[in-house]
């Protein structure tokens, strides 16, 4: 898959391990690449060090899927745990917007299980949502294409921004979590930390 391997290329080779979630511009044998990590299946998890993550599939989110999630959490040990895929369940940009439907079966296993923060893409650009029933929420979806003026903030928007590509870099360090949103110039555009929720199922 050359639209993967030629940008992503020096970070391969540098031992960097992607563990992919897919979208709607993804064939669905593409869980079978090797370089994505994700072992024929199209939803997986995995820990790293004190943090589980939940790589989801939203292009097909179906009962078997929703059941194995709940069940995933609930045994969650790790302190945090952080949830990604591909449609936003929650988005102020103009093209797609958030999810609604989605968002009505996995936001109450999230609000149950105490998941902390969620990624997603499918909008071209960058948002943070205010946090929503004590969930951080990101789009981040700006890396590969830029959809330039596509953002309607709103209420719910902490930040954005929409006027270049951009990418995130996410540290977890004990109850912390930094974050920063950089364009494709090297510019921070959002920066923060976010301190680690107790939640009802700690």
């Amino acid at each position: 898959m050359k639209k993967f391997e030629q940008p992503c290329g020096p970070l391969l080779q540098a031992g960097v391990k992607f563990q992919a979630s897919i979208g709607n511009h993804d064939r669905p044998d593409q869980v079978s690449y090797k370089p994505y990590n994700m072992n024929g299946q199209r939803y997986y998890t995995y820990a790293r060090n004190n943090v589980r993550f939940f790589a989801l599939d939203s292009n097909l989110m179906d009962q078997k899927q929703l059941a194995w999630l709940d069940a995933e959490l609930k045994n969650a040990k790790e302190d945090w745990k952080i949830c990604y895929f591909h449609h936003p369940l929650y988005s102020n940009a103009a093209r797609h917007g958030a999810a609604v439907d989605l968002r009505v079966l996995l936001e109450p296993i999230f609000i149950r299980h105490g998941v902390n923060v969620v990624f997603s893409g499918h909008d071209h650009v960058y948002e943070r949502v205010k946090p929503q029933k004590g969930i951080y929420y990101f789009v981040s979806g700006a890396g590969g294409q830029l959809r330039a003026g596509n953002m309607e903030p709103s209420d719910q928007t902490a930040a954005s921004f929409d006027r270049d590509r951009s990418f995130m870099v996410v540290e977890v360090a004990g109850a912390e979590m930094f974050f920063q949103s950089i364009s494709r110039t090297g510019q921070i555009v959002d920066s923060g930390v976010i301190h680690r929720q107790t939640r009802q199922s700690d």
